[in-house]
């Protein structure tokens, strides 16, 4: 196997996934009533202003996406 066809299945197992993720997100909004927020993500309301980090989402993102790329990406 040469380069370029390593670099095309690389290209195309980037696009399914972020197919998947992205049909993933678009099912989660809709039923979760179009907030996708998880206990302990800071989200703090001032009187001019509004601050929002999902750091649990982020978290649980990372972890998804580390266990992807560990089952699929293994040699």
């Amino acid at each position: 196997m040469n380069n370029l066809e390593g670099l095309a299945k690389l290209i195309l197992a980037a696009g399914v996934l972020i197919v998947f993720v992205g049909a993933f997100l678009l099912l989660a909004v809709k039923l979760s009533g179009g907030s996708f927020k998880l206990p302990g993500d800071i989200f703090y309301q001032g009187k001019n202003f509004s601050f929002y980090f999902p750091v649990v989402t982020c978290l649980v993102i990372s972890l998804l996406l580390s266990l992807l790329f560990n089952i699929f990406f293994r040699r």
